[in-house]
């Protein structure tokens, strides 16, 4: 498929407004239609964004000869149903993180993906950002590596609500909503991205009275090597990431969207003898919008006819929410799509 790519939006939030304005600076992107159960919705969505079409039943949507493709932005215990509806329709998904409320979901979907030979990707920004390219090929000059740590905390505009009593989506478990789902698969995806999967998982985290996590710490077992996690939404961390090698170490200002990368070689290593060693900055300033590269990678999949990222890849996807299943398991928090454990 060349040309313009016709995109139907599902999900009306500020995440959807934020991707579109990164999907434009890519010239195949067209915006054809919107999806909302409410019209009136739909059609104050279509009239901000200059959307032609819209929908209040997705099953339309995804019949539709209006559309090639549609990325997913409702509430995480939608993903699942929603993007196999649509690639029922023959459509390709692009689904917002986390791509399902659970591993058994996200393997339906990756199921319905190659039943009815569609791509299927999973919107995580923090893997196709250019520098975590850079990070990737700077690896082998760290030497063996021997631990990663990451750390996404921010507190919640929503909490203060949930202190004053009120429980909103962030915090609503009903729809596989809390801290880990929100920021902390931006610590855990790049993690497997770049790792694989662990061998031993250990979490710790507060639980909120609604059922859902506000924070949590996680330390992972590797072969040779150690990585630990931290996230909230209600407390704030201006903590960096890391990756240290046993020849230098890597420091990342942010881990869900990468600025800059500085390598610093193991201390001493340089001169033989000083305790200090300054660091070279080997990051590069993104060029385009941050959600420009995802919608970039998307559509590259459908053009050349490839079922699957090789970076934000259904192997990857899964091995996140496994590892996110074990998480949630070890703090007892459970939602409604889980079933009878």
């Amino acid at each position: 498929m060349k040309g313009k790519i016709r995109f139907g939006m599902v999900g009306t939030g500020f995440i959807a407004d934020w991707v579109l304005a990164g999907a434009r600076q890519d010239a195949r992107f067209e915006a054809a239609a919107i999806c909302s159960r409410n019209q009136a919705t739909a059609d104050a969505f279509a009239a901000k964004h200059g959307i032609p079409h819209t929908f209040t039943s997705l099953e339309e949507m995804a019949r539709s000869p209006l559309v090639d493709a549609v990325y997913i932005a409702s509430p995480n215990a939608l993903h699942a149903s929603q993007s196999i509806l649509c690639m029922s329709g023959g459509k390709h998904v692009l689904c917002e993180k986390p791509l399902a409320s659970n591993a058994r979901e996200a393997r339906a979907m990756i199921e319905a993906a190659r039943r009815y030979g569609v791509v299927l990707m999973e919107a995580m920004i923090a893997t196709l950002n250019p520098n975590f390219r850079i990070v990737r090929e700077q690896l082998p000059r760290l030497g063996t590596i021997r631990r990663y740590f990451a750390s996404y905390c921010q507190y919640s505009s929503r909490y203060d609500k949930f202190r004053e009593g009120v429980v909103l989506n962030a915090f609503d478990p009903s729809l596989s909503n809390g801290a880990m789902m929100d920021i902390g698969v931006y610590t855990v995806y790049p993690m497997v991205a770049l790792f694989g999967r662990p061998q031993a998982v250990d979490a710790q985290g507060v639980v909120l009275s609604s059922g859902a996590d506000g924070q949590g710490a996680v330390n992972f077992r590797y072969e040779g090597m150690n990585a630990t996690v931290l996230y909230s939404k209600i407390a704030d961390s201006r903590l960096p990431s890391e990756i240290e090698g046993e020849e230098g170490t890597l420091l990342l200002d942010t881990i869900h969207d990468i600025r800059r990368v500085t390598r610093f070689p193991r201390r001493g290593a340089a001169s033989g003898r000083g305790p200090e060693t300054v660091g070279e900055s080997v990051g590069v300033e993104p060029d385009r919008d941050r959600y420009y590269y995802e919608i970039a990678e998307f559509i590259d999949l459908i053009e050349q006819g490839r079922p699957e990222s090789a970076v934000n890849s259904h192997a990857n996807s899964l091995a996140t929410l496994e590892i996110i299943d074990e998480v949630r398991r070890q703090l007892g928090v459970v939602y409604p799509a889980d079933g009878a454990r």
